[in-house]
């Protein structure tokens, strides 16, 4: 059965050449979205390796984490909180900036979103570098919390970004 779900989960993946700029091979997901099976097997394969850990809340990065930590979050029981861009959450915020290839970067996360938790999955769509997974682990450390681990439907791994998460345990569906 397992087998099946990646087989059609790479199935539905499209390479559009030099997107967003020449020389990038970009790989398009939203096919998988598209598809109600698809998603339905991307959010089973994404969340079973943790079903049993006890995870009170699922971060997701903005902004295509988000479209699988939230039924992640549900699936497990466990509370959705939303790791943003600057300027986009109402209330006290806690920040991170981080190191991008050339310049720097920004995520934050409501001050008190963890506040009564202390198991938190991080979720994205695709690992690439690594920088943004690892602000948002570094997010939630801050808060006091355990982070028991991340997972990412893709991992684009001559980057080698998982090498930024060593020490953390990271499930990834599918390798490019």
């Amino acid at each position: 059965m397992t087998q099946a779900r990646l087989q059609r989960l790479r199935a539905l993946v499209q390479d559009v050449p030099d997107f967003p700029k020449p020389a990038i091979l970009f790989r398009d997901i939203t096919p998988r979205l598209a598809s109600p099976v698809a998603f339905a097997d991307a959010i089973e394969l994404m969340s079973a390796p943790f079903a049993d850990d006890g995870i009170d809340a699922v971060l997701g990065v903005e902004s295509r984490g988000f479209m699988f930590a939230a039924p992640i979050a549900l699936k497990l029981g466990a509370a959705f909180i939303p790791v943003r861009k600057p300027g986009k959450l109402p209330r006290a915020v806690q920040r991170v900036e981080y190191a991008l290839e050339y310049g720097s970067d920004v995520l934050e996360m409501h001050a008190d979103a963890l506040e009564g938790k202390r198991r938190v999955l991080v979720v994205d769509d695709v690992i690439a570098t690594g920088g943004t997974a690892k602000a948002a682990v570094k997010l939630a450390r801050q808060q006091g919390v355990q982070v028991v681990g991340a997972a990412f439907l893709v991992e684009l791994s001559f980057l080698k970004g998982l090498e930024h998460l060593a020490g953390l345990r990271t499930e990834v569906v599918l390798q490019y």
